[in-house]
């Protein structure tokens, strides 16, 4: 990869500290890096654009509230 990954959180997300970050920039080529925003330099997570997109949509409609 010869791109650098532009991270950013939901502006949504809070200052609590338990945020994920993704790098759309390479939604292009079928990828979405996550990562855990309280260790960027720890492990992250490449998921595919449709897993993703699943994602969000699932947690737009409350599918992952808890009770």
């Amino acid at each position: 990869m010869t791109e650098s990954l532009r991270w950013y959180k939901s502006s949504y997300s809070s200052n609590g500290g338990a945020c994920v970050e993704v790098a759309t920039n390479l939604a292009t080529t079928g990828a979405v890096p996550v990562r855990d925003s309280k260790r960027p330099g720890g492990p992250g997570l490449t998921v595919s654009t449709e897993a993703f997109s699943s994602f969000v949509e699932g947690a737009g409609t409350g599918e992952f509230a808890t009770a």
